[in-house]
């Protein structure tokens, strides 16, 4: 059995939480709950590109958050 969120040549979805995490999603399954579609369907590597293009920081948005607001505090 294929892993369907490995297959080169089938459609994706890029989601995002609350914590403007990304994640490759195979088209065909239900968007799980706390997630949104940012991008897609698509193929694989348009998805893979607009993860790359969109999701620069990798920190969750509160810890970014966080940071920014206590940089000072040193």
């Amino acid at each position: 059995m294929t892993n369907p969120f490995e297959v080169p040549d089938a459609n994706y979805t890029v989601l995002r939480n609350e914590e403007n995490q990304h994640s490759l999603w195979p088209a065909f399954a239900d968007v799980p709950d706390g997630w949104t579609v940012a991008h897609g369907p698509a193929r694989r590597e348009d998805c893979l590109a607009y993860v790359r293009e969109h999701w620069v920081d990798l920190r969750p948005r509160s810890v970014a958050e966080f940071v920014a607001e206590h940089a000072g505090d040193r």
